[in-house]
């Protein structure tokens, strides 16, 4: 069985517990292995989405200092039950950040991805039990993760967050999620 995540930001966008679960309450409820490899079908609906995400991106001349996501982040240096609450919180970005871009010739692109992406959310959120007020704030390199996701939603540009989201899009697919679906044996 997996031992995951019990933290999800609050309403307040304060983070909460950090400490690792007895059980899921209901472990039926949490089938991430499933997306441990997504289908070459989905990789390329994915792959179109970015490609096409880059043109409008190149169009519009963004200019980022920071990287929201940087390159040296890895799911492996947080606890096993750590990972899906930093995954969750990446995804709840990317999906707020996709769902709202205005780009009409988007939408047969991102359609496709975006589904994906709710499924995956809504698998992930079965994974991480939401935690009882009232109890200890996270700490460390998880907190850390969150506030900066929390943060990049307040401080960034829209551009610059769709930029990060895009050239973050395929590490979260590929690296992150079967991070979190493998559990304990992502080493």
């Amino acid at each position: 069985m997996l031992l995951l995540g019990t933290s999800l930001m609050t309403a307040t966008g304060a983070p909460a517990v950090s400490r690792p679960p007895k059980a899921l309450e209901n472990p039926r409820d949490c089938q991430l292995a499933r997306f441990q490899s997504l289908s070459p079908q989905e990789l390329q609906a994915f792959k179109r989405a970015k490609d096409a995400l880059e043109e409008m991106l190149q169009l519009k001349g963004w200019k980022c200092n920071v990287r929201l996501f940087p390159g040296k982040r890895d799911l492996k240096q947080l606890q096993v039950w750590e990972r899906p609450v930093a995954l969750e919180a990446e995804l709840s970005l990317t999906l707020q950040v996709l769902g709202a871009m205005a780009e009409p010739s988007l939408g047969p692109v991102l359609d496709p991805p975006l589904r994906t992406l709710k499924l995956i959310h809504t698998q992930l959120q079965a994974c991480v039990p939401p935690q009882p007020t009232g109890t200890p704030r996270i700490r460390g390199r998880l907190q850390h993760w969150l506030h900066r996701i929390q943060e990049a939603s307040h401080k960034e540009s829209q551009s610059c967050l769709e930029a990060s989201i895009t050239f973050n899009l395929f590490r979260l697919l590929t690296h992150d999620l079967r991070c979190v679906a493998l559990g304990a044996l992502c080493v």
